[in-house]
């Protein structure tokens, strides 16, 4: 016993709505790898550097400012450094930022 109409209009009319079926699961399979591709890119992601030193503009570009690695107030203009680097920037006068405080973070004191 088939569940299947016998009649080939009816049929055509089955074969028609699975194939739109079959499109719309196509779709939103497509549309899942997606979200999980991003969704694993994001988590290879790299870490943000432990520290930065903000440049500023023109010849030489000496730094202007020093933040934390994850800090919401930095720029485009900012490299990564070592703590060691943070700390002579620090003792030559080099301003910490005053959001993430990485004078502090390094302990140390003025």
């Amino acid at each position: 016993m088939s569940v299947l109409p016998p009649d080939p209009p009816r049929l055509r009319t089955l074969v028609t709505y699975l194939r739109g079926e079959l499109q719309r699961a196509e779709t939103a399979l497509l549309a899942a790898e997606e979200r999980e591709a991003l969704t694993a890119r994001s988590r290879t992601r790299r870490d943000p550097p432990a520290w930065l030193v903000e440049r500023g503009i023109g010849a030489g570009r000496p730094a202007v400012r020093l933040h934390v690695g994850g800090c919401w107030d930095t720029g485009n203009r900012c490299a990564a450094a070592s703590s060691e680097q943070l700390r002579q920037l620090l003792a030559e006068g080099i301003p910490a930022c005053p959001h993430c405080r990485p004078d502090t973070a390094l302990g140390v004191l003025e």
